[in-house]
């Protein structure tokens, strides 16, 4: 932002200290008036043809503008993206249980990305994996947008859940509800990826893994 004589183009428009425009004139005629009024000339539209300027005091200028950028920033929500694993074994219980912590993460605005960990001879069969994301996804339909068609990586099965966007008006509307998960309090992400069927041991040779699935 240039301020005074530091302002070199051949001509600006210029507004005064109360809003009042004072026309287009050289740099020099404005820098006068404004010392004149013991104020400084502000270049506030650079890109302007000509630019505008405004006459005001620089210091008092810089405290507004950076009064109003932490007003800003102080009404926007962080996205955070929030990693809720499963595993192929998940149980019904555990599968509630992480959805609902889910659906909670994006009635307040976060992402959501769904993990499927596949370990030893369970990489065998990533179609488990697929069933119990596209299965999530399905479920969760009326809160989300996936992002992406689940897919493989190394050892794991993911998919990028986003927040619908009229989630947003809803959450202003009731925030008490989009705060709390259903049927008991919060937990955090660590307490929700620590279910019994987590900790449960690999697949054997002969161990097919069993899926949580729809009651079809």
């Amino acid at each position: 932002m240039r301020i005074n004589d530091r302002i070199r183009v051949r001509e600006v428009r210029v507004i005064d200290e109360t809003g009042a425009q004072l026309g287009i004139m050289a740099p020099q005629d404005a820098i006068r008036i404004a010392r004149s009024k013991g104020l400084d000339l502000v270049e506030v539209s650079a890109t302007a043809v000509p630019p505008v300027c405004r006459i005001t005091d620089y210091g008092r200028y810089q405290y507004n503008e950076q009064k109003r950028a932490r007003q800003a920033r102080k009404h926007q929500k962080t996205i955070e993206v929030k990693e809720i694993k499963f595993r192929p074994k998940v149980d019904e219980h555990d599968y509630d249980f992480k959805k609902k912590h889910i659906e909670r993460f994006l009635t307040e605005g976060d992402k959501v990305k769904a993990t499927v960990f596949f370990r030893g001879r369970e990489i065998a069969h990533p179609e488990i994996g697929r069933r119990i994301l596209e299965r999530l996804i399905q479920e969760i339909t009326e809160l989300a947008i996936a992002e992406n068609m689940p897919r493989l990586e190394g050892n794991t099965m993911h998919v990028i859940l986003g927040p619908k966007p009229q989630l947003a008006q809803q959450r202003r509307e009731r925030p008490a509800a989009a705060a709390r998960v259903s049927g008991g309090g919060a937990a955090n992400v660590q307490d929700v990826n620590d279910m019994p069927s987590d900790r449960a041991p690999d697949s054997g040779p002969n161990d097919d893994a069993a899926p949580a699935t729809s009651g079809e």
